[in-house]
Parts: C-alpha cells; sequence; structure tokens
C-alpha cells in the first residue's frame, strides 16, 4: 500500500501527542530527585528509586510493541495504547506531588512509568506505519521536536509560577513546594489532550488487506506476543546488535545527570548539601532553568538536524551531537557562574535532541515493517537497561570512588557520552 505523504501541519498534528507526553518525563527528570530529597531520601542510594523508569520499560514496552502489532480494533492497532496510557499517566500525575512519603512517592513513579511505556513504543511504531520511507526522518525528529519543547516547558513551568507571583518557600508539611504540585496539574490536563487531539486529527491508515487476512488469523494472544518477541531477538540485524553499545553509554550517561544535576549545581553554585534550606531550593529552581534551556536548544536542533541528518546520515550526525553533549557535561563541574552553565547547556541540548531522533532514523532503515512494534518495544531495553545498571551501580562507588561529591558523577557521565560517539561510529552500514 503507498503511504500518503503528510503536509507539515499534519506531520505536527501527528506527533502533537508526544507533547504531553514528554511534558510528563521532564517533570519526572526535573522533579523527582528533588522531591525524594524532601522526603528524606540519602544521595548515595538515591539511584535505587530511579529504578521505576527503567524496570517497567524493561517489561513493559518490549512486549506492548509486540501486542500492538497484533492488536485489530475499529479505532487501530496502536490507538488503544495511547488513550489507556494517557488516562493513568494524568491521574498519577495528579497524585504525585501529593505523596506523603518515600515509598508512596516511588510506587506512584511505578505506574506513572508503567503508563508512558505503554504509550511510548506504540507512539514510535506509529510514526513507522503512518509515514512513507522518504518522511520518516522528518517524523521521528519532529518527536524529538516536541520532546524539546515539551521539557523545556515542563523544566520551565515551576519558574513561571514563581515569576507570575507564586511563593517559591510555600511547603507542604513534606516540604514539597506548591508550585511544584501545579506543574504536575498541568501536567497532567496535557497528557490527556495532547494524545486526543493527535489521534482525533491524524488517524492509523487502514491496514492492507493481507496484512488485515494475517492478524485475523493469528490473533492477539500473550503466548504470541512472546513468541514474536523470541522471534524478534534471534532475527535481530547486525547493526542493531551494534548499536547497543552506544545505547549504553549514552543512557547511562544521561540517567545519571538528571539524577545528579540538582545536587552538583547545590554544591557549586550555592556551596550547600542541604535539602531543607532555601539555597537548595533556589538550585532546584535554577536547574529547572538550565534545563528548559537545553529543552529549547533541542527543539531546534531537532529541526535543524533533519537535512543534516538527510545529507550526511544519521549515524555521523548522532555521533558529533553526542561528543558535543560529552564535552559539556565535562565541563559543568567546573563551572561557578549561571552564565556558564547556560552554555554548557548548548551541548546538552544538541546531544539530547539526537538521542531522541537519530537512533530511530537508523533503527527504522534496519527492521522489516510488519515488526515496527515489537523492534521499537525491543530497542527501548537498549536504553532502559543502562538505566538498570546505572541505578544499581553508583550506590556500589558513589562514596568510595567519588567522594560522595555529586559533581564527580557528571565527569563519569561526560567521559561516557564521548564513548558513546566512538561506538555509534562503529555501526556497520544499513543495506535498505
Amino acid at each position: 500500500m503507498t503511504k500518503p505523504r503528510l503536509s507539515l501541519l499534519r506531520l505536527i498534528e501527528m506527533n502533537l501527542g508526544f507533547l504531553g507526553l514528554q511534558f510528563s518525563f521532564g517533570l519526572q527528570q526535573a522533579n523527582m530527585a528533588p522531591i525524594y530529597g524532601y522526603l528524606g531520601a540519602d544521595e548515595a542510594t538515591m539511584p535505587l528509586l530511579w529504578l521505576a523508569g527503567p524496570v517497567t520499560g524493561l517489561l513493559v514496552q518490549p512486549l506492548i510493541g509486540a501486542m500492538s502489532d497484533r492488536t485489530f480494533t475499529r479505532i487501530g492497532r496502536r490507538t488503544p495504547y495511547f488513550l489507556i496510557g494517557a488516562v493513568l499517566c494524568s491521574l498519577c500525575l495528579i497524585a504525585m506531588p501529593f505523596s506523603p512519603s518515600l515509598w508512596v512517592a516511588a510506587s506512584l513513579l511505578w505506574v506513572l512509568d508503567a503508563a508512558n511505556n505503554v504509550t511510548m513504543e506504540p507512539y514510535r511504531a506509529y510514526v513507522g506505519d503512518r509515514l512513507p520511507d522518504d518522511q520518516r526522518a522528518a517524523g521521528f525528529l519532529t518527536q524529538s521536536a516536541f520532546t524539546g519543547l515539551a521539557q523545556t516547558l515542563s523544566y520551565l513551568a515551576p519558574s513561571l509560577l514563581v515569576w507570575i507571583g507564586f511563593n517559591k518557600d510555600a511547603v507542604d508539611v513534606n516540604g514539597i513546594p506548591d508550585i511544584t504540585r501545579f506543574a504536575f496539574l498541568i501536567g497532567a490536563v496535557l497528557s490527556l489532550t495532547t494524545i486526543l487531539w493527535s489521534v482525533v486529527r491524524v488517524p492509523e491508515l487502514p491496514l492492507p488487506p493481507e496484512e488485515t487476512a494475517r492478524l485475523k488469523a493469528t490473533p492477539l494472544t500473550f503466548g504470541g506476543a512472546l513468541g514474536d518477541l523470541r522471534t524478534a531477538f534471534v532475527e535481530m540485524p547486525l547493526p542493531m546488535r551494534q548499536l547497543a553499545l552506544a545505547m549504553l553509554c549514552q543512557w547511562y550517561a544521561m540517567f545519571a545527570y538528571w539524577q545528579f544535576i540538582a545536587f552538583a549545581v547545590a554544591r557549586s553554585l550555592y556551596d550547600t548539601a542541604d535539602v531543607s534550606s532555601t539555597a537548595f531550593r533556589d538550585s532546584v529552581l535554577t536547574v529547572g532553568q538550565l534545563g528548559a534551556f537545553y529543552n529549547a536548544i533541542a527543539f531546534v536542533a531537532a529541526i535543524a538536524l533533519v537535512p543534516v541528518a538527510r545529507r550526511w546520515g544519521a549515524k555521523r550526525a548522532h555521533a558529533a551531537c553526542l561528543l558535543a553533549s560529552g564535552v559539556a557535561m565535562l565541563a559543568i563541574p567546573g563551572m561557578r557562574d549561571e552564565a556558564g552553565l547556560f552554555a554548557a547547556m548548548l551541548g546538552i541540548g544538541i546531544g539530547w535532541a539526537s538521542m531522541m531522533g537519530n537512533p530511530y532514523v537508523m533503527l527504522i532503515d534496519m527492521i522489516p515493517p510488519e515488526r515496527n512494534g515489537v523492534y521499537m518495544g525491543i530497542f527501548n531495553m537498549f536504553i532502559v537497561i543502562p538505566m538498570i545498571i546505572e541505578s544499581l551501580t553508583v550506590p556500589l562507588f558513589y562514596q568510595s570512588l567519588l567522594g560522595g561529591d555529586p559533581r564527580n558523577i557528571l565527569y563519569l557521565a561526560g567521559a561516557l557520552m564521548v564513548l558513546g560517539a566512538a561506538a555509534t561510529l562503529r555501526v556497520a552500514p544499513v543495506k535498505r
């Protein structure tokens, strides 16, 4: 079946749901470490509290991706997963900032990440399903642009609330600021409304007759989905296997960055390690502004990367972007003023834009289209397994090797980004 080309407006509307989805992720990246700190978490063991996201991703996304390949409904094969995930995500976002204890916050994060994961890979597969070959790079990098825009807004939301008159020092009995609760409420609204807009305005294409016949002959079952997963692992293309090393380096680094950047800036810029102090809350707001800036850079960079990836190839473009991000991370611990930190965010933003787009441009050329869902789910394992490794290993050497200083985590992350760039260049060319 010849797939119709989409206009720029339809391409934007198709990916608008990523705005709400990534606003939710941005809220987690910017606020979960401070929330855990307010509720009494210890820095050295805090990465263990972040296990919810990668573990649920490891368990949920490959299975959901395989199931969405076999789903056959009146509203499409991917759409039911979008809607279920969006509703659950909105409910968890409303509840999260009211957590009275660490275990409640950690439990809600498990459910929230499960909901996001139910939506994520079917959404990526939907782009592969819906677009002709020559528009796929634009489709995935448009998702990357929306990631940058959404996370710019999510990181900046608490500061915007302060700028319009909210008191940054107003906190509840657990120490969680009021501005955090309002930011999560905004995220809950966006999560649901943007997904609905996308599925209504750009519905899935009807399946071709032969695909419809295949799905009716092999209906959705749990055992069938597991079988598809097993087969996909066995038949995984060699370039996809080679890409796993690069993904290990870059996602270990990025996860560590999110967990420790607020604590690192608190020490380097505000000279404090006291999470109950006004200085630490100022650090959280500064990190939010830095995060908003690097995501704004990512928004612009993702658009600029469309012609770059088309001309030079996604592999070389991605390696260059990871190198820029690595250099920035290595520079951050030595920064003693906000101007220097904002300059470093240029590199972080360029790397982040590429991480959310170019690997998928590389991947979609490696895999058979009828298995978009299952391979997108498996590819997510290349993201969440590094996160799990990071969460389990950092507590083992945080005190002994890093001296209990979060700034040293950033040196480690920067070195891994540089290694990720080198590993990307070693991925074999893809034969279409």
